[in-house]
């Protein structure tokens, strides 16, 4: 038999289970208008209830265990899923009334009552949901009841079959099967139930973890909608919720109300305990529907959202979405392996968008995302140089790092011929790929470029990531820093002044060509305060030229030559 405690332990445990695996079940979403995380609504819901039963002592028998559980839960329920797990949850309470213990027949009849009312509460119920996994779990545990009167038997075959149902849910529901995934809810209800069945069984509660705890709401924020994961039309446009304080002077039977709403909208879900009554429905008219609740007493929480236009803000972030996967598809295909027709081709490691377009724009066939923090491995470099139509495939690391995993991609290419230049800087890197020069023969081309990066000067504007010595200079963390061709050449605190002095640094009489490359961060302000200020000083001498490179890590990458 099953004790207030035991039960009281086993829907913690629930709770922490769901709490554990919350992110994965929130990924599973794939509704066009659904919040978009089911396994944190159905954690918050059921840890609402877990909140009050660990404050609970061990005297209280299963009834008591149970009604506290669900009263908590119907307050704390978020979204459509919350909303059915407490009504499954509300059925142990009524289940399970002036109970002291539990054997599995009434786990299962308590069950059953749960399923019921979510069946009901939902104008459209769709198979292939968490309703399917309530039900078939439910179904069999209670086959086995009518035998078998051991709760733990009874609540493994409950889990069994939940298993089993959500293992079909892509099958009867075509959008799962489209996007390979089964249903969230099906998957938070089965993880609960299992979290369940390890206090029934072992004893053993699944241990809480902080690190996956869902976030923190107010009050307030507890009462989310519970829109569309049934409907895939919206027909009325407000999504109404309210939570009405029972008065208890008022006798009306709740199912005036629920009739009432259905005749001004749909979705309707009615919900009540002792003290209050909890509401959701999508209708033209919200004022009606708030009206409507008032004749049961005071309104608690109310909560209206304009559907038709999170629809709109959803279809919008699905279409962000697609054009994410055709431009994740079209990268693929670029990657694809291609037979090597030409003479030459080029492949460098680079991050930022304008540093990216820059390097193909010089003749790049590919451009590795990668540099300083972000190394590639050697497998993105050797796809990269496969993905190269050329019998001779030049690779620029531009970076000291990522030579020696570019280099180990030599001897995995048996039908095309590579060829690492040693590049360790954005700025060596353009020099070289800027020296080939189609009218040699292949070979000394390569050779030029092997020697033409040699003498450029690279400067580098970073911050400082902790304390630290280098010589003369004291650095803290966040300072900005100038690097000289890789040695710290300059201590500031402002990134203009930091990019000037390191420049100043570089250029020498024989300078002709500075670069000034600003990354991710910068603003166009500062990029040209530092352009003005360098072509001030040396615009009449030298040619200066500006890319918006887009990189991380570094605000200024200043190439001198």
């Amino acid at each position: 038999m099953i004790n207030g405690t035991c039960l009281k332990n086993a829907i913690i445990s629930g709770a922490n289970n769901i709490s554990k695996n919350r992110s994965a079940i929130d990924d599973l979403n794939i509704f066009p208008v659904p919040d978009g995380d089911t396994g944190t609504n159905m954690s918050m819901t059921i840890n609402s209830a877990a909140a009050i039963l660990k404050e609970m002592d061990d005297s209280a028998d299963v009834s008591i265990v149970a009604s506290k559980a669900a009263s908590a839960m119907l307050r704390g329920a978020r979204g459509n899923s919350g909303v059915i797990l407490s009504l499954i949850f509300r059925g142990f309470s009524q289940g399970l009334k002036e109970k002291e213990t539990a054997d599995g027949k009434d786990l299962t009849d308590a069950l059953g009552k749960g399923v019921e009312a979510a069946y009901k509460a939902v104008m459209k119920p769709t198979e292939g949901t968490i309703l399917t996994v309530a039900r078939m779990g439910y179904e069999a545990g209670s086959e086995l009841a009518a035998t078998e009167s051991d709760p733990v038997s009874v609540w493994s075959a409950v889990v069994e079959a939940a298993e089993k149902a959500l293992e079909l849910t892509p099958e009867l529901l075509p959008v799962l099967k489209k996007a390979n995934v089964v249903d969230a809810g099906g998957k938070g209800l089965l993880t609960i139930f299992e979290g369940m069945l390890s206090v029934f069984r072992d004893g053993t509660m699944i241990e809480f973890d902080s690190e996956n705890e869902a976030p923190k709401a107010e009050e307030e924020d507890y009462f989310r909608s519970a829109a569309a994961q049934f409907d895939s039309d919206i027909t009325f446009t407000y999504c109404t919720e309210f939570i009405v304080g029972k008065d208890p002077d008022i006798h009306t039977d709740t199912q005036e109300l629920r009739d009432f709403l259905r005749t001004i909208g749909d979705c309707v879900v009615v919900v009540d305990d002792e003290e209050i009554i909890k509401v959701h429905v999508h209708t033209e008219n919200p004022g009606n529907a708030l009206q409507s609740g008032l004749e049961y007493g005071q309104l608690l929480k109310v909560k209206v959202e304009n559907m038709k236009e999170q629809h709109r803000k959803a279809a919008e972030a699905e279409e962000r979405a697609k054009a994410r996967l055709a431009e994740r598809l079209e990268k693929e295909q670029e990657l694809a392996v291609k037979e090597p027709t030409k003479d030459i081709g080029f492949v460098a490691v680079a991050a930022g968008e304008g540093l990216v377009q820059l390097f193909k724009d010089c003749g790049c066939s590919h451009v590795v995302s990668g540099g300083q923090s972000m190394n590639p491995s050697t497998q993105d470099i050797l796809s990269a140089v496969l993905a190269t139509p050329a019998k001779k495939v030049v690779v620029l690391p531009n970076n000291k790092n990522i030579i020696m995993a570019a280099e180990q991609a030599i001897p995995m290419v048996d039908d095309r011929e590579v060829i690492v230049i040693p590049t360790r800087t954005i700025p060596q890197g353009i020099s070289a790929l800027l020296s080939y020069d189609t009218e040699l023969e292949a070979d000394l081309a390569i050779d030029v470029m092997k020697e033409s990066f040699k003498d450029v000067q690279t400067g580098l504007v970073t911050f400082a990531a902790r304390n630290s010595e280098f010589g003369s200079h004291k650095i803290k963390e966040n300072d900005i820093i100038g690097l000289e061709n890789g040695k710290l050449a300059v201590n500031e605190k402002d990134i203009v002044k930091a990019a000037v002095k390191v420049t100043k640094a570089l250029v020498s009489k024989e300078s002709s060509f500075i670069t000034v490359i600003s990354g991710d961060g910068v603003t166009q302000e500062q990029a040209d305060k530092v352009v003005d200020t360098l072509t001030s000083k040396y615009g009449k001498d030298m040619e200066i030229t500006y890319v918006n490179g887009g990189q991380p890590v570094y605000y200024f990458i200043i190439s001198v030559e």
